[in-house]
């Protein structure tokens, strides 16, 4: 079977195109029960998961566990807050790729400002600035993967037919997979960084219970 390149390029563009973050004037502005933050959570997210409409994007098993491992401040009198769904759509960017001690890391500025709207820099100030960059990293994003992709359906000239979209594809997928483990060392490296900076002396994070 030959492989239509303009078929698959344009549709993980449109891939791309259909994953966009959730809006804070999207989030309720009232108090949600457990049931209520699951249907929003979903329907707000859906569209980025693998399998949309079979992967769950968030359950009461997912949410305990993050309260447990403190991740998330419990919520008050069962509900929650509009802050409690900003720290969860972070988690859930965060989850595939960190610990759960890399996440706390990096929450530390978000949680001195849970529940407190009248800080100078609120939870939604933060994630208002950090996703209004949104567009410019996916217009990046795609001029990348366009390179590699076209890298790729340039290589193994000698090969011929299955055996040569086969080897293109894994070029191509292997470009990406490198690209991903060289900025996930990247973020590593950062946040011991910021580990370090506040635990001096503490060697590395071995020693700190580590979970996805």
């Amino acid at each position: 079977m030959t492989l239509d390149y303009d078929d698959l390029l344009n549709s993980i563009m449109a891939s791309l195109d259909r994953t966009k973050q959730v809006e804070v004037s999207e989030i309720p502005n009232i108090d949600l029960y457990m049931d209520q933050l699951l249907t929003f959570m979903e329907e707000s997210l859906r569209k980025s998961a693998r399998h949309p409409g079979v992967d769950k994007i968030l359950t009461k098993t997912m949410i305990n566990n993050y309260a447990k491992n403190d991740l998330l401040p419990p919520p008050i009198k069962k509900k929650y807050s509009k802050d409690h769904i900003i720290l969860l759509i972070f988690i859930y960017y965060y989850k595939n790729i960190l610990s759960f001690s890399d996440i706390q890391t990096l929450f530390d500025p978000l949680y001195k400002r849970f529940g407190k709207d009248d800080a100078d820099i609120n939870l939604r100030d933060i994630y208002t600035t950090i996703y209004d960059e949104q567009e410019e990293i996916v217009a990046t994003l795609k001029k990348d993967i366009q390179r590699k992709f076209k890298v790729a359906q340039e290589s193994f000239p000698d090969a011929k037919g299955e055996d040569k979209n086969e080897l293109q594809m894994l070029n191509f997928v292997s470009l990406l997979a490198y690209d991903v483990f060289m900025k996930m060392l990247l973020i590593e490296n950062i946040i011991d960084h910021i580990d370090e900076e506040r635990n001096p002396g503490q060697q590395g994070k071995d020693s700190k219970k580590r979970k996805k």
